[in-house]
């Protein structure tokens, strides 16, 4: 079997693309970019060294600018607090009295809950709102005045 430079940077690419469906790490994409950058350099018949430099920079920018992206956008919240996942977050619940350790039922749902402070200062009883939901374990702070 004959094989051609540009076969060399798809097989690359391959390697590239099944790592990161192994992994998870998805910068392994960028770089499998600049390995079919390679391999285009190559099917228009440059050099190796201007195929390198095709898939260097293709590959290196591509990472570059997802490094970039995912600083200017920070994670989101873990999907015990994310309310986007979790659509009782935010959600209020009324509490009758706080246990010594912080911890009281709650009744929400139709069901009782445990439920956690989560707020500076001494717990008292009123209407919290839920901020997490940690298993069966409703986390509760203040609720907010308007």
């Amino acid at each position: 079997m004959d094989w051609n430079a540009a076969v060399g940077w798809w097989v690359a690419a391959g390697v590239l693309v099944a790592a990161e469906l192994a992994t998870g790490t998805f910068y392994l994409l960028m770089l499998a970019l600049g390995a079919a950058a390679g391999a285009v350099a190559a099917h228009l018949g440059t050099g190796f060294n201007v195929q390198l430099v095709a898939a260097a920079l293709i590959g290196g920018g591509a990472t570059a600018l997802w490094h970039l992206k995912r600083f200017r956008n920070p994670q989101s919240a873990p999907a015990e607090a994310n309310p986007d996942v979790n659509l009782d977050i935010g959600q209020t619940v009324r509490v009758e009295s706080w246990n010594a350790e912080g911890s009281a039922q709650v009744h929400y749902r139709g069901a009782s809950w445990s439920a956690v402070y989560r707020g500076s200062g001494t717990p008292a009883p009123g209407e919290h709102t839920i901020v997490a939901v940690q298993g069966s374990r409703l986390v509760v702070s203040p609720r907010a005045s308007h």
